[in-house]
């Protein structure tokens, strides 16, 4: 996989693109975003500090996703609920805080990058499966470990909005507006009920994460 760095910190960089290099990626140091926007056609993913001595990383994204859908795990030392929020709103499809823990930072690339390559190959599946998890989401069916798991409608449409990115997160705003239809506070705490009863039912701990200020994720 060719993956490319951002990171104008020689030491971090250099690091990165060592260890990234032993885990088998071809990694290749940029230290401006303006190397990014230019070269970005030359690399499968994308590792990106928000801190660039060219200009501020959320604002690189947004040029990015402009021309392009490269996926891009933000690694940085900003960790501030509101920078994680502009983060993938502004079209991160991970977010990670410095310093990173290696094999979590390789699995989430290989959870994006997976991901595009689905997005890429057509239409999706009508079964997800997470786990021993199984959604057939032409019949509207779920099981756990096999067994049925009986779920309301808007319990299911959940489920679906949520499995359907696997490991993306998911903005409580896009939920309340596919379920209910409008994104506004009045369901916000029906929202938070289904999601409770969903974990309840699923008995899976983790297989819905909350990302605090945003939304939720499925699976890790």
């Amino acid at each position: 996989m060719r993956l490319a760095i951002v990171e104008d910190d020689d030491e971090v960089g250099d690091a990165l693109v060592e260890v990234l290099t032993d885990q088998g990626f071809l990694a290749e140091r940029m230290r401006r975003g303006a190397d990014l926007l230019i070269g970005h056609r030359r690399c499968d993913a994308v590792i990106l500090d928000l801190g660039l001595p060219d200009g501020d990383g959320l604002q690189v994204l947004r040029q990015l996703r402009e021309v392009s859908s490269v996926p891009v795990v933000i690694l940085t030392a900003r960790d501030d609920e509101r920078t994680v929020v502009r983060g993938l709103r502004g079209g991160a499809d991970d977010y990670l805080v410095k310093p990173p823990r290696i094999a979590e930072l390789v699995a989430r690339l290989e959870t994006v990058t997976r991901r595009a390559a689905v997005a890429a190959a057509g239409p999706e599946a009508t079964v997800i499966i997470t786990g021993d998890v199984r959604i057939d989401l032409e019949m509207r069916q779920v099981e756990v470990g096999g067994e049925p798991v009986t779920l309301t409608q808007k319990e299911f449409e959940l489920v679906e909005a949520l499995a359907e990115r696997p490991g993306s997160a998911v903005s409580r705003e896009l939920l309340m507006d596919r379920i209910w239809g409008d994104a506004f506070m009045a369901v916000s705490r029906s929202l938070d009920v289904h999601i409770s009863t969903l974990r309840a039912k699923l008995g899976r701990p983790g297989l819905i994460t909350t990302i605090r200020g945003f939304g939720y994720r499925w699976g890790q």
